[in-house]
């Protein structure tokens, strides 16, 4: 075992760590993973993993009329706009700025992880994380990632099952 896979010394930033901890998963802070690239878009994380772009989780914060909501999204896809902004009823939905995803979340864009946050946010899951067995998600850094299924990921994360998947026109 490396020093990276090793619990007492994660891979995964230190809150996200704690914040697996206090969930009860533990255990999975020995299964992130570090890379010495960035994995900061969904394409450099799915072939550092060497894994299909859809099995990577995007945690991507939206602000809906102001407020800010976590949407988790496949690698492979694009959220739509519009979509989220009919799910939750708002009258404006915008991606929100670098500043307020580090303050909604505490950490940077390109290692936000699907849960673990410093702010509770509602939380959309697109129905796509469900095609696979494993997807793999941010740890809280732009250098590490985690597996996990999607179900259980979304359960953790608190998230509500939709359809926010941008189509082909």
């Amino acid at each position: 075992m490396s020093a990276a896979e090793s619990p007492e010394r994660s891979a995964a930033h230190p809150r996200f760590a704690e914040a697996l901890h206090e969930l009860g998963l533990g255990e999975l802070v020995s299964r992130v993973r570090r890379f010495p690239d960035q994995t900061r878009t969904a394409q450099e994380a799915a072939a550092a993993i060497g894994c299909e772009l859809s099995q990577i989780c995007k945690s991507l914060i939206f602000a809906a009329d102001g407020v800010p909501v976590l949407v988790l999204m496949d690698g492979a896809s694009r959220v739509d706009v519009e979509l989220v902004r009919r799910e939750l009823g708002a009258e404006k939905v915008t991606r929100a700025k670098a500043d307020v995803v580090r303050a909604t979340t505490g950490y940077a864009i390109g290692g936000v992880p699907p849960f673990g946050h410093a702010t509770r946010t509602r939380v959309l899951a697109d129905r796509s994380l469900l095609g696979h067995d494993v997807v793999w998600a941010a740890a809280g850094t732009p250098y590490a990632v985690f597996p996990m299924a999607p179900k259980t990921l979304i359960a953790h994360a608190g998230g509500a099952l939709v359809d926010v998947r941008e189509t082909a026109a």
